[in-house]
């Protein structure tokens, strides 16, 4: 049956695009699409060349795994080829696969599955002979690859000499490596202050990385690497499953990932994905998905591979947390203390899972450092809850009638003149507590559950007040009635009452709380109960000079500088003034000269049954403990709850103390 030429047509453009791409993220280290854009063409492609076989020729990108080497490298044959994987995206594509494996093995059983996260980095083979590394390559096309030894060498992960018993005389290590977050983003921040070209992303930053003709530069990328597989080995070692071959490398010194794991049948496969997936934006390294291999290596070989792909693993596939798309505008907000933050208007697109049409441009000096202007072809980015950010611009798409962005001179909600202090990135609104945006958003953080915590009190009806000049200033909130409120919208008689029940009980608070209500520059939670703590009343903190405020912990010269000013301005002593008058009050707070935890810094990870989150970080905080969201090299002790994950597991690389909730318990009780 002959083909018609739409369909040829489409296959060569295919083609020609996926070669195009290939070409910018590997050669020239400056994509164009998001990797989710590139599988959609590739998968397409695939598609095609199956329903149409005889289309497929030996030169298309389905019959090669990667990139062609490049000639500035040499070139490395893989002993064993390094095989791509086939994808799903959704369980039942899992199912199925599962289904296939188990009908080409005539076995109705469940079979046992080898899980683990697929890492967003780059494939390599490390070539060990007699326990030392002799050559690092990367996939290539699967056959032959770039020798890229010396780059490799310059990775403290990647161990030079394999350590323990039992070493095969000749072993191939299949990783990946890959930029941890935190060192892509502290990367990227130094080559912006040295006023060189920050990094694309983490993916591409480990190819480029490894891709450096000189060693040297690659010594300054913070790569490190995570191994889960072997090639050919020579020697008495014979591994039976999947999770033989992670203990073995783990053993012999070569780093695995503390996330695998085995389990049986789909419906663990099912619950290791979302438990997996809901860890993602924590993870401190990019993940995509999910590598699923049937375990038993004797089950491998009799299911065996097909156009270079193993019929024995699937990567199933999570929302893509990165996509390419057009920037239809800019608005700018006005934030709780005046700051105008610029956000862009999208032409929708799906990525995280959800559809975007918005995302965040921080300020105007992000702005600059994009080379942004309306009408461009920009990457999105959304990581978990996070909000939306624009993270790059595809300069090359941009179009002839692309439009410049400038920061207003005038508030876009009140009209006042917007202002920027030297030192800061920020601009600002001059109106203050006039400007109806910059109200509304104090009057929300004052209510809010970590401030006043005004039950009811939410954004749709401070909007309602406001507008209808019920409140000018968060004091007026205290001289709200029943009555007055009943008349609002969506909100009867029942409701009015809870709401008057709530700002009453929110009268008696603590001063820690009261101080993080006023809304203070840079004051956040903890800050505002550092101060409590040290000054026990208002009034000295109201009084304190700059120098008075330096000695109190975490406060800096500019923190200080920001209370020092807000306590200085008479409107905000007068608000301050009326809420004491209205009945807002705390008890006075009495602190033991040296506090049981003090000095110490808490971290707390996975689900607490006794306490909430919220609850347990106060417990710790009256102490003296400083809780802190991240475990480093600076932390105390770790309370760990069931769920604990990325943190539980740097703990332990780290050596530092993990209790579980019981002990936390006793030991909050024996302190208090």
């Amino acid at each position: 049956m002959k083909v018609p030429r739409k369909v040829r047509d489409e296959i060569e453009s295919l083609r020609t695009a996926i070669d195009y791409h290939n070409y910018r993220y590997h050669v020239l280290d400056e994509p164009e699409v998001a990797d989710a854009d590139y599988d959609a063409l590739f998968d397409r492609l695939l598609a095609l060349e199956q329903t149409h076989p005889e289309l497929i020729v030996p030169d298309s990108p389905t019959q090669r795994v990667g990139a062609t080497p490049q000639p500035e490298f040499g070139s490395v044959t893989h002993r064993v080829p390094m095989l791509s994987l086939d994808k799903c995206t959704s369980l039942d594509d899992l199912n199925a696969w599962d289904e296939r494996c188990r009908a080409r093995l005539e076995a109705p059983e469940s079979l046992a599955y080898s899980c683990e996260p697929k890492i967003d980095g780059v494939a390599v083979n490390l070539l060990y002979e007699h326990g030392a590394l002799a050559l690092g390559a990367t996939r290539g096309d699967g056959t032959k690859g770039e020798d890229i030894t010396a780059n490799v060498r310059t990775i403290s992960a990647v161990p030079l000499r394999l350590r323990g018993a039992g070493i095969p005389s000749m072993l191939e290590v299949r990783g990946e490596i890959y930029l941890p977050i935190a060192d892509f983003h502290a990367f990227n921040a130094a080559a912006l202050t040295r006023g060189e070209k920050p990094l694309v992303n983490p993916r591409n930053g480990a190819a480029g990385s490894l891709r450096q003709l000189d060693p040297r530069i690659t010594a300054t990328r913070p790569l490190s690497l995570f191994c889960y597989g072997i090639g050919r080995f020579d020697g008495d070692w014979h591994p039976s499953t999947q999770a033989d071959i992670h203990a073995a490398l783990k053993g012999w010194g070569l780093r695995v990932n503390g996330l695998r794991a085995t389990v049986v049948g789909t419906r663990a496969c099912h619950e290791y994905a979302e438990n997996l997936l809901q860890q993602r934006s924590r993870l401190p390294y990019e993940i995509d998905g999910v590598v699923f291999k049937v375990n038993d290596l004797q089950l491998q070989e009799r299911l065996g591979t097909i156009t270079r792909r193993p019929r024995w693993a699937m990567a199933y596939k999570f929302p893509a947390e990165e996509a390419t798309t057009r920037l239809l505008g800019v608005e700018f907000q006005v934030g709780r203390t005046g700051a105008i933050t610029p956000v862009a208007r999208l032409e929708p697109v799906f990525v995280g899972g959800v559809t975007v049409s918005n995302a965040t441009l921080h300020n105007m000096d992000e702005v600059r450092r994009l080379d942004l202007m309306i009408g461009d072809t920009v990457f999105v980015r959304r990581a978990g809850d996070v909000i939306p950010q624009v993270v790059n611009v595809v300069l090359g798409k941009r179009p002839a009638d692309a439009v410049a962005i400038d920061v207003p001179t005038r508030c876009p909600a009140c009209g006042s003149e917007i202002f920027r202090a030297d030192d800061e990135a920020v601009a600002r609104c001059s109106g203050g507590l006039d400007c109806p945006a910059q109200r509304k958003e104090a009057i929300r953080h004052f209510a809010s559950r970590l401030a006043m915590d005004i039950e009811g009190l939410g954004d749709k009806l401070v909007d309602q007040l406001v507008e209808r000049k019920l409140i000018e200033h968060v004091a007026d909130i205290y001289s709200l009635d029943a009555e007055s409120l009943a008349g609002l919208d969506r909100m009867g008689p029942k409701s009015a009452e809870n709401l008057c029940a709530a700002i009453a009980a929110s009268r008696s608070t603590t001063l820690a709380r009261f101080i993080y209500a006023l809304g203070i520059r840079e004051v956040g939670e903890a800050t505002a109960l550092n101060l409590a703590r040290h000054f026990g009343d208002l009034d000295p903190l109201l009084s304190a000079t700059v120098d008075e405020l330096l000695m109190v912990d975490d406060v800096g010269p500019v923190v200080a500088q920001q209370i020092h000013q807000f306590f200085a301005q008479p409107h905000n002593r007068e608000v301050i003034g009326r809420l004491r008058q209205l009945g807002v009050q705390w008890p006075i707070e009495r602190r033991a000269p040296q506090a049981p935890l003090a000095g110490q810094t808490w971290v707390l990870t996975g689900t607490l049954e006794q306490l909430s989150r919220d609850e347990a970080k106060a417990r710790l905080q009256a102490l003296g403990a400083k809780v802190a969201g991240s475990v480093s090299a600076k932390t105390t002790q770790v309370v760990a709850g069931p769920g604990a994950g990325s943190k539980l597991e740097r703990a332990t690389e780290l050596g530092i103390a993990v209790m579980d909730e019981a002990t936390f318990m006793r030991t909050l009780e024996s302190l208090s």
